[in-house]
């Protein structure tokens, strides 16, 4: 028996002599499969069509066993079957617009399996006909719109959802998926909005109109004037901007805490036992069994929301009770498919409102925090390509962020304080950090040992160069503001500059196997730039003078790595090749970390020669510093606190083209209107009818 005939939804023989019998659905289209118009011998053909379940797997199944040619042969009675699907859908009858929209879905995803290297112009031809197209995609769009702002079914609209979810996904690259012209001409922008922004649609249908928004708006976005775009950046409507919030803070809290529950059953029972007898070597390999699918799409829509929408930064900042999500699942919506572990749509129970009450006693929370433990997580490992992607765009959001005033002037709000527990790798020399032990403090501590946290642990031969650049601009971009406003942050500086330093050792340690892949010197010179600017502007921002006093100990203490990085640079910017320039900027940068180490090193040495002391304490040096400011000459550096604003296009356009169609492929995957979902469909509106 053939794979078709498997699919075609045979009945029992009668006699062992006689072929089995097929269901009338599959007679019917196989009527369509035929050259004749199936409505010339049967007036009533279509409205009999669209009042049987659909055999979904056949009607796919037989579109994708014809090629193009033969698909044109038939041309005329795939076009009327799709026209005969957009008329039934403003049908009373419920149980048409239900098939009708599960057969438009098999119409758009068979036609395109099969013809996967026609042209976007051959396959509107061969669905709905060229001449006819705009007229159909337009009844086609405005039927879904009033079906989705409807007060219908809630099961009609999830259907209509995945439908849409299905059509932008079919192309692997949605930028070559011409049929979303007219989904772009004809648009339901409105309708997402207003998903969002009624708190019983969002709850049951958010999650997938948020990611629908995020794919559409990124449908030839560098080429043309992308409406979905435009109509994004300037949505300044707070219910609707707020509801988007929390649909995407519940699917990212959703993932925090499938990988906490994760975590916890890792380190319980029989495997804590077993690292406390043999040490903890195997922690490493045992996390890697941690991980949780990341949600690329719901991070798409979240960076697309900060990145086009400025009014969308105060929803970042919006606090409510930090609340546990119940691990009982909530009854699904029919159609919505079982979704991978970190990709759960967000419950209606737990975006009722956008305001909550706050109990000064509870502990708060926001979407940032929410996005900040997020990041915490799918930053531990880069290994994973799909999880250096995540890691790749949280830190792109993170740049959008610490580039915006308001975002700013929140993140150091020295009234607004919260305890933000990220999570660390474990890592054989330290011990994992209590919870409990986390202070409340401004939100920007948290982005810097987000920061800190990354730089300390992905220092390895697979160096993912571009992630540090970013981190370390993260960081200069907070500098910058705090030397701007002269905040003067209460913050443990001095782990930064540790990180800083160990950094620039890694680099000097690997230069020659980085050096094959990388220039080092780019990030070596961000590197010392913020020693730099902690130099020129520290009094400024730093805390305290004795803050002031413990960078330059610091900056004494390690003097040996900031002379071996004088030597390397001087070295390769004396010699020619490709990194003379930027080694010279570096060799350059250096001039007052090296003032301050030729002027303190022989002060401290006299120090302790004076005083019969072999190795002075860290109290005793920092007196020396104290006393020996006046002498010290350094040079003023221009432009240590400017930096480049983020800008998608160019630099970025290739990362997002992959990303999206990454996104797409795991979205077609997850949209499967299975059997199950189609029979309760159907007993639904067959009691209602």
């Amino acid at each position: 028996m053939s794979q078709l005939e498997k699919k075609a939804g045979l009945l029992r023989r009668t006699s062992s002599s006689k072929k089995p019998l097929k269901e009338k659905v599959v007679l019917m289209y196989d009527e369509i499969f035929a050259k004749e118009d199936p409505a010339k011998n049967n007036s009533r053909f279509w409205d009999e069509l669209f009042l049987m379940k659909v055999n979904l797997e056949y009607l796919e199944a037989k579109l994708e066993s014809l090629d193009g040619d033969e698909v044109m042969k038939i041309k005329d009675n795939i076009n009327s079957l799709f026209h005969h699907c957009v008329q039934a859908l403003a049908e009373e009858h419920q149980i048409k617009v239900v098939n009708a929209l599960q057969t438009l879905c098999a119409l758009f995803r068979g036609v395109h399996q099969k013809n996967k290297s026609a042209s976007g112009f051959d396959i509107i031809n061969m669905l709905v006909g060229f001449d006819k197209a705009e007229l159909r995609m337009k009844d086609l769009m405005e039927s879904l719109d009033s079906l989705l702002c409807g007060e219908g079914s809630e099961s009609l609209k999830a259907l209509c959802l995945k439908l849409l979810l299905c059509l932008v996904t079919v192309t692997d690259n949605i930028s070559q998926n011409t049929i979303l012209e007219y989904v772009m001409i004809n648009s339901i922008f409105e309708a997402i909005l207003q998903i969002l922004s009624d708190v019983s649609t969002r709850g049951q249908h958010g999650y997938d109109a948020v990611v629908l928004l995020a794919l559409l708006v990124n449908y030839r976005k560098y080429e043309s004037v992308n409406p979905y775009i435009v109509k994004l950046s300037i949505v300044d409507d707070e219910p609707t901007l707020d509801g988007m919030g929390l649909v995407v803070g519940q699917a990212l809290t959703e993932y925090n805490r499938q990988y906490k529950d994760k975590e916890e059953e890792n380190h319980g029972g029989f495997f804590s036992t077993l690292t406390s007898m043999v040490g903890s070597m195997f922690i490493a390999d045992a996390d890697e069994k941690l991980s949780v699918q990341t949600n690329e799409a719901i991070l798409l829509a979240l960076y697309e929301a900060v990145h086009l929408n400025r009014n969308f930064i105060t929803v970042l900042a919006q606090s409510h009770p930090e609340i546990d999500i119940p691990t009982t699942p909530i009854t699904p919506v029919l159609t919505t498919p079982t979704t991978p572990l970190g990709t759960t749509p967000p419950s209606m129970d737990m975006m009722n409102s956008s305001e909550l009450p706050l109990d000064p006693n509870l502990q708060t929370s926001n979407l940032l925090i929410t996005f900040l433990k997020y990041s915490s997580i799918v930053m531990q490992d880069t290994k994973d390509e799909h999880r250096l992607n995540s890691a790749r765009l949280c830190l792109i959001i993170l740049t959008c962020i610490t580039e915006d005033q308001y975002a700013d002037a929140f993140l150091h709000d020295d009234n607004m304080n919260f305890r933000v527990n990220l999570h660390r790798m474990p890592m054989r020399h330290r011990k994992k950090a209590a919870e409990k032990n986390v202070p409340s403090r401004p939100l920007v501590c948290a982005v810097l040992d987000l920061m800190v946290e990354f730089i300390v642990t992905h220092m390895m031969k697979d160096f993912p160069m571009d992630l540090y650049m970013r981190c370390v601009q993260v960081i200069h971009k907070l500098i910058c503001y705090q030397k701007k406003c002269r905040i003067r942050l209460h913050y443990t500086w001095r782990e930064l500059w540790s990180a800083l330093i160990n950094l620039l050792k890694f680099l000097l340690s690997n230069e020659t196997v980085l050096l094959a892949k990388h220039n080092i010197f780019h990030l070596a010179l961000l590197v010392v730039n913020l020693f730099n600017m902690f130099i020129t502007y520290g009094d400024t921002f730093l805390p305290t003078s004795n803050s002031y006093d413990e960078l330059y100990y610091e900056i004494v203490r390690m003097h040996q790595i900031f002379d071996n990085l004088y030597c390397m640079v001087l070295r390769v910017s004396t010699n020619a090749g490709q990194w003379k320039e930027p080694a010279s900027k570096v060799t350059h940068s250096l001039v007052n970390v090296r003032a301050i180490i030729n002027h303190f090193n022989p002060k401290i040495e006299s120090y302790a020669a004076v005083n019969h002391i072999s190795q002075l304490s860290e109290d005793q040096v920092l007196e020396v510093v104290r006393s020996n400011y006046d002498t010290l000459t350094l040079k003023l550096q221009d432009g240590l606190d400017q930096f480049e604003r983020y800008s998608e296009q160019p630099k970025e356009a290739a990362f997002f083209k992959d990303l999206v169609r990454s996104i797409s492929l795991n979205v077609r995957k997850n949209v499967s209107l299975n059997t199950l979902s189609q029979d309760l469909l159907l007993k639904e509106f067959s009691t209602i009818s």
